[in-house]
């Protein structure tokens, strides 16, 4: 449960001159204890609702930072792939891929995945955001009013943390996983950075494959993090932002 700026270290990139941190232990950040059902999860072939925004510019301000996005061409491939693995899958892609079609079905899965551009607004939580495929945007205040008591696990797979020149608290980065939470998830799996769209689709392969293999929601990220450092993303940047909130098992 780190704190402050430490919520900013990806603590599975530490370094002890032989091994990373995450080749020894599995890793799993928390909120408020209150919110922490530790129940492991229940389907080996669970139902997901996969959602992914592949094309487009998106140009807005939030607050005072600008954002400018593009449709990320990986993210369908990500979808696709996840939809091959668990054919129990609703893919919503681009104009599909709204809000309000989200809204509407998300209690219905066990697993609920973003392949899309969300953002962690640093000094400004509440303004931190998820975009969909027609441009519209649910911000963190409106994230807490989701249905989400029967899914085990939502997934924000394109995250990007609008730091800036200064660090703030951290409260960003763990807000998303606490509002997720209160609105009944057991579980968020997002990044402290942005990763490359093929990096994050890499990533994901690895970590639905383990999840379908049995493995629990924080074995599953030690094992595709692994799998990464032994590949041609090898590189911390690749792999280290990747953090799971909430109930690892």
């Amino acid at each position: 449960a780190p704190d402050g700026q430490l919520r900013y270290v990806p603590l599975a990139a530490l370094y002890d001159g032989e091994k990373w941190l995450v080749e020894k232990f599995n890793i799993n950040n928390i909120t408020a204890a209150s919110l922490m059902d530790l129940t492991p999860k229940t389907e080996i072939n669970p139902l997901v609702l996969a959602g992914a925004l592949t094309e487009g510019i998106y140009n807005f301000q939030v607050g005072k930072k600008k954002f400018d996005f593009e449709g990320l061409p990986f993210a369908g491939v990500e979808v696709e792939k996840l939809a091959t693995m668990f054919p129990k899958t609703n893919k919503l892609l681009d104009n599909a891929f709204t809000k309000k079609a989200m809204e509407s079905q998300m209690d219905n899965y066990n697993i609920v995945h973003f392949a899309t551009h969300s953002a962690f607004v640093n000094g400004h939580p509440e303004e931190s955001f998820i975009l969909f495929g027609d441009g519209s945007r649910a911000s963190l205040r409106e994230v807490k009013d989701w249905n989400l008591k029967n899914v085990e696990l939502v997934v924000l797979s394109a995250c990007q943390t609008g730091v800036g020149k200064q660090l703030g608290n951290g409260v960003e980065i763990l807000g998303f996983g606490y509002q997720i939470q209160e609105a009944g998830a057991s579980a968020t799996l997002a990044t402290l950075w942005r990763v490359d769209d093929q990096g994050t689709h890499e990533f994901m392969n690895d970590f639905y494959a383990a999840l379908k293999n049995d493995a629990s929601r924080s074995e599953a990220v030690q094992k595709a993090q692994i799998s990464m450092i032994n590949s041609e993303f090898s590189h911390p940047y690749y792999w280290a932002p990747f953090i799971l909130i909430g109930n690892g098992f």
